[in-house]
């Protein structure tokens, strides 16, 4: 028989965790002379603290083991009750923010996506640009992972959770128990969010936009607090501390903690971060060529923008320094590319990840070779482990059944009037959790003339992207089989 109790329990932490936020929001409003977020954050942190009290005064904590379907329930209705209570502060502010436009704000910004339907962001007071980026500093790592840091450590709802942040192919070399794991991705998350902090506001910036562009930066999300995002900086450092800070949090943060924990380099030389910075590289090279020669850039301009880009779109957090609505056809199309393939497992990153592209690969030249030599016996390895079959054939799994929702979603917005560029584009930075697309929806532009239909399809691609399909279809698959 299901839990209720331990459902409402963890989803009543999870909304705690978002009143904590607005708190932080309320602060930000009151020292900037209560400006006009006061109200809307208070009335909004007074409604998520009180909806998330209930089930911690009144449901007695329970011992009794939380079931895999249960674990999944829990992590459905978290996301989806903290995108409700999330976008409670735009309503009540009003401007741009309709309903829809406050729902889609609110789903981009806690699964990291970074779209967004404001034509004037700098129009926000600075406490709701601070509840804005701190809906990407929540999902970033995840409302669940979160819970993961105060649930029980014998709890197999926390083994079962961490999976979906850490997958076992990330954790392959880095053999730490769940809970140790999820304080070492935890401490790194907060220690890269102080590390750029400083680094932006030694290069510039002001205190206010370098809290919000790191938490922006290390959750990739892309929520920026000027409407031309990293371009009004106009500033070759600064360019330069996000690049690297994508990068870096785009990577497997068990990698990132061994390196430092070790003063050594070889945790870096694992074969899937080997080939990620090769498949950036490449990229980067390919972009600056096109801008280069196609969009008539000088060099130095063309490697800045290219790089930049590149390493935005992969990392999915969707900053732009660039115009990409002004470029050339194949650099967006390699813009494309970088959302459809993005980050490492074990990062805040969406899309299909580059531990699942690696070992495809890897599979598919398997194959050939075993084609080529039927006796041969050929095991896909990465580094000296060896991947189960029953791995590849999971990851193959997932990559058609993200391609099929992919279609699916793009057929439905095309159906909505959409033109077909935008269409595509707006499918799949929001499946992959990019955010910026082509047209008007590229680095510059936002998505407010999306049909609403179209918004909302939008925002449950991101749902779907964030938590990786398959939580949201075993829900699906439970609430149906009660039906029947």
């Amino acid at each position: 028989m299901m839990s209720v109790k331990a459902i409402s329990l963890d989803i009543g932490k999870a909304l705690q965790i978002n009143a904590l936020f607005m708190l932080l929001s309320l602060g930000v409003s009151v020292a900037c002379g209560f400006d006009s977020g006061f109200t809307p954050l208070l009335i909004s942190f007074l409604i998520t603290s009180i909806a998330g009290s209930f089930p911690l005064i009144f449901v007695r904590e329970s011992h009794q083991q939380v079931t895999p379907q249960e674990g999944f329930i829990t992590i459905v209705m978290a996301w989806l009750l903290s995108f409700i209570f999330g976008m409670l502060p735009y309503v009540l502010w009003g401007g741009e923010f309709t309903l829809m436009n406050a729902w889609f704000e609110s789903v981009s910004g806690y699964t990291t996506t970074g779209s967004t339907i404001l034509s004037d962001v700098e129009a926000l007071p600075k406490s709701l640009l601070m509840w804005r980026s701190s809906t990407h500093y929540i999902g970033g790592l995840g409302v669940v992972v979160f819970l993961l840091l105060i649930l029980p450590d014998t709890s197999t709802f926390k083994f079962k959770l961490s999976h979906l942040e850490l997958s076992s192919i990330a954790k392959e070399g880095y053999r730490y128990k769940s809970g140790k794991t999820v304080r070492i991705i935890t401490l790194t998350y907060i220690g890269l969010t102080i590390a750029e902090f400083f680094c932006l506001w030694a290069a510039g910036m002001t205190p206010f936009d370098a809290i919000n562009h790191s938490f922006s930066t290390i959750a990739t999300g892309g929520f920026s607090t000027k409407n031309t995002s990293i371009l009004f900086y106009d500033s070759t450092a600064i360019n330069i501390i996000i690049m690297v800070f994508m990068a870096l949090a785009s990577m497997h943060f068990g990698v990132i903690f061994a390196s430092l924990a070790t003063r050594s380099f070889k945790p870096l030389k694992h074969p899937i971060t080997r080939y990620y910075f090769l498949v950036i590289l490449i990229l980067s090279l390919l972009a600056t060529l096109s801008l280069s020669i196609q969009g008539g850039l000088r060099f130095p301009e063309a490697l800045m923008s290219g790089s930049f880009q590149v390493i935005s779109f992969i990392s999915t957090t969707g900053f732009g320094q660039a115009d990409n609505a002004m470029w050339p056809v194949m650099a967006n199309a390699i813009l494309l590319f970088a959302g459809f393939h993005c980050g490492c497992a074990g990062s805040t990153t969406g899309g299909i990840k580059a531990d699942r592209m690696y070992i495809s690969l890897k599979a598919i030249a398997g194959d050939f070779r075993k084609r080529l030599s039927q006796s041969a016996i050929i095991r896909v390895r990465v580094g000296e482990t060896c991947v189960e079959e029953d791995t590849v054939a999971s990851i193959f799994l997932f990559i058609v059944l993200y391609i099929m929702v992919l279609f699916l979603s793009f057929v439905a917005v095309l159906f909505c009037g959409v033109d077909i560029a935008e269409a595509f584009s707006g499918t799949l930075a929001s499946l992959g959790n990019v955010g910026p697309g082509l047209g008007t929806l590229g680095t510059m532009g936002n998505y407010a003339s999306q049909p609403e239909v179209a918004k909302f399809i939008y925002t449950m691609d991101m749902f779907l992207g964030r938590l990786e399909i398959f939580p949201v279809l075993v829900v699906m698959s439970l609430i149906f089989k009660k039906r029947a």
